[in-house]
């Protein structure tokens, strides 16, 4: 069975701009990426779990706010290359990057140094035109940008 993970694709308009709100991973191996590393809040949830729940508990631990009440767009599951399958739910909100703070992680650093050092699971949050998205986003997550632009209407792509 394939890894599943659910996320929360936050946008809004802006002077009629379709904007996407995207996280950076944090940690060494991304640290000098940025033109596709930059990802969907989402995390991993059971096959038992429901994934919107995980959707949103992954988007408050990423981003240590709860998800703006709005209207929920499901978008259709994305296989990223490695074979997780993503479930992304879309919801028409704002959010300050600024406030954003995430949840961390432990990670041995340097490799084989014996060395534990925290990293944060997002390092930077920022809100992007979807034309810039589809550079920033990893691969695997981009036909998202088609499946929300298509639901909101061509005139925002």
């Amino acid at each position: 069975m394939p890894k599943l993970s659910a996320g929360l694709l936050l946008y809004r308009v802006v002077d009629g701009v379709l904007e996407v709100l995207l996280g950076h991973p944090g940690g060494p191996f991304w640290a000098r990426r940025d033109d596709g590393a930059w990802s969907i809040p989402k995390g991993e949830y059971s096959h038992e779990e429901d994934p919107w729940a995980a959707a949103r508990r992954e988007f408050t631990q990423e981003l240590g706010s709860p998800v703006p009440p709005g209207d929920l767009l499901r978008l259709g599951p994305v296989k990223q290359a490695g074979g997780k399958v993503v479930t992304v739910f879309a919801v028409r909100g704002d959010l300050d990057p600024e406030t954003a703070v995430s949840n961390t992680f432990t990670l041995e650093w340097p490799k084989n140094s014996g060395r534990l050092r925290e990293f944060p699971e997002i390092d930077r949050v920022a809100w992007f035109p979807v034309q810039d998205a589809r550079k920033k986003l990893i691969a695997g997550q981009r036909p998202v940008l088609d499946q929300l632009t298509a639901a909101l209407g061509a005139e925002h792509g």
